[in-house]
């Protein structure tokens, strides 16, 4: 039984940690915390964990979490960096949701998220925290940096193609659209029902926070530079990321084959059936990516198709599913979670 603390448990990544570590056999969650609202029982906060969870928020106490085995932060950039260098230097182990330490160049890292960065040490150390790339990087790790949710969407799909060098990498293009929950819990009039229902809309067409960290795992995959475009889009409604990728092939294989091999042991990604088309509602509330590939008419252009759930497999479920790995325990544990259908 390990002991767990989460730093920011009011916001959506925050709720699901919860949600997901309350039944876990080998995790007690002693600390969570919210300079907001401690006082506050969490069940009031968060109703469906009332019977499950018997824990209020509390203020940030570094002598209190460094007295855990493992740290979670479910905080907005910037707030990692300042408390995660004295826990390391404690011995804690950490597993950071948020951007401050994926990206191994600081001096990229400051131009995407417009203020320095604090501890670029710690941003080199850091393991980046995709199982299905890093597993056994992840087992030894004292500094998990959590993939975003676009990323993780992205990066599985194009994973076995540029591994076999099938498809040129300087051609890549990632059209991908994610649920409204991606934008955090914060109140902002982007995000409000009535200006998110019925409308659909891309963002960020010149350039997005995520594009430099997913550039920077595909270019590790292909073992070179890639060329990549990526475009995001808002969708109403509230979970989910839907992928669609596309690569220019300069090999002939069986594509089916090669991703069903390449992925046959993962227990958190489902490589579909030929002609498939996976839906966002399939993996809602699930550590699931589902792909499906194809190849139109038979040309010389892939597409691969790939769904997550932006706060588990897109997050919280990513974060435990490292957590696992790290401490020894079955890497599913926790994370028999089915979706949740209609």
């Amino acid at each position: 039984m390990i002991k767990v603390a989460i730093v920011g448990g009011t916001g959506y990544t925050g709720v699901e940690l919860l949600r997901l570590l309350a039944p876990h056999p080998d995790v007690k969650i002693e600390i969570i915390t919210s300079r907001s609202e401690a006082g506050m029982p969490v069940a009031d906060m968060f109703p469906n964990l009332r019977g499950h969870l018997d824990l209020t928020f509390t203020e940030p106490d570094e002598d209190a979490l460094a007295a855990c085995d493992v740290v979670f932060f479910a905080t907005p950039h910037t707030v990692a960096m300042s408390s995660v260098p004295s826990l390391l230097k404690r011995g804690v182990r950490v597993i950071d949701l948020s951007a401050d330490f994926r990206l191994k160049d600081t001096d990229l890292w400051a131009q995407w998220y417009n203020t320095p960065h604090t501890c670029p040490e710690y941003a080199e150390q850091a393991v980046y925290g995709l199982p299905e790339l890093n597993r056994e990087a992840i087992q030894s790790a004292q500094l998990i940096a959590v993939p975003g949710c676009y990323p993780t969407a992205i990066q599985l799909g194009f994973y076995p193609l540029l591994k076999a060098g099938l498809i040129d990498p300087q051609q890549l293009i990632a059209d991908a659209k994610s649920g409204v929950s991606g934008a955090g819990r914060k109140a902002a009039i982007g995000t409000l029902l009535t200006e998110t229902s019925e409308s659909f809309k891309a963002y960020g067409a010149n350039g997005h926070r995520h594009l430099p960290e997913i550039r920077q795992t595909l270019t590790e995959m292909a073992n070179q530079a890639v060329g990549l475009t990526f475009i995001p889009h808002l969708t109403p409604m509230i979970r989910g990321i839907h992928a669609t990728l596309y690569g220019q092939l300069q090999g002939a294989t069986d594509l089916q084959a090669l991703f069903e091999e390449h992925y046959a042991n993962e227990p958190f990604v489902d490589v579909m059936p030929a002609g498939a088309h996976p839906e966002t509602r399939s993996v809602r509330g699930a550590n699931t990516c589902r792909l499906a590939v194809h190849q139109p008419q038979g040309g010389n252009t892939v597409v691969v198709l790939s769904v997550i759930d932006n706060l588990v497999k897109g997050a919280s479920g990513q974060a435990i599913q490292c957590m696992n790995i790290m401490f020894g325990f079955d890497e599913t544990q926790g994370l028999q979670t089915i979706a949740t259908l209609p």
